[in-house]
């Protein structure tokens, strides 16, 4: 069982990991109906349905035992940790979520209910689509240069867009855009971890933009022990 999830090492009294493609979950773990949305959910109790999260992309609790989670298939997974507060969160951050600066707004929940401070957070960025495969259009670029990102450090014009393929075009680094958005707002950059891992490229992870939407999802799990 183990051998088929990405376990991730953010310290003493919590776990993360994040599925393979044949993986089982080990445990029931609260998700949502994530919409690409910025919306936070706080979770105060396990057993909570999907049914009652339609809409919410982000998840917070700081209940022993409650595992949370973020479905993605290409998207940023964050998986986040406040050991002072002993506090969580899981969240989904698309290119419309990371624009939205989702994870500001798990911040500010996490501060509010918890008092947690972005410099006590460890934070993992798991399996995602590599710029190398995002290509974007022109629209989506106009977007994260409005939102005031640092484009020239994340984007990459590679030539005439091939329809058919991720080659040319306009591409954007997703998980490097979420760290940033993580270090502006306090997040110590080496409490920050990187899977470094490719969804597009690495098969043992589902990939929308390779395989269709209708593909499975990676699910992204944290839970305080």
């Amino acid at each position: 069982m183990d051998n088929e999830l990405l376990e991730y090492n953010l310290g003493e009294g919590v776990r993360a990991f994040s599925t393979m493609r044949n993986a089982e979950l080990p445990f029931p773990v609260v998700t949502g109906h994530q919409v690409h949305g910025y919306c936070v959910a706080k979770i105060d109790r396990p057993g909570i349905g999907r049914d009652e999260l339609q809409g919410y992309d982000a998840f917070v609790t700081n209940v022993p035992g409650c595992a949370i989670g973020a479905r993605s298939a290409d998207c940023v997974p964050l998986l986040m940790y406040d050991p002072v507060h002993r506090a969580v969160a899981a969240v989904h951050s698309g290119w419309k979520g990371t624009v939205q600066k989702i994870s500001h707004r798990v911040l500010t929940m996490m501060n509010r209910e918890y008092g947690t401070l972005p410099i006590n957070l460890h934070v993992v960025i798991g399996p995602s689509i590599c710029k190398e495969h995002f290509q974007v259009g022109n629209e989506v670029i106009q977007f994260f240069k409005e939102a005031c990102f640092p484009i020239e450090q994340l984007w990459t014009w590679d030539g005439v867009r091939d329809e058919s393929s991720m080659a040319g075009g306009h591409h954007i680094d997703l998980a490097a855009a979420n760290k940033w958005l993580l270090t502006e707002a306090g997040v110590l950059e080496d409490n920050i971890h990187l899977s470094g891992i490719c969804s597009y490229e690495d098969d043992r992870f589902f990939s929308a933009r390779k395989e269709g939407f209708e593909c499975g999802r990676t699910i992204n799990v944290i839970q305080l022990l």
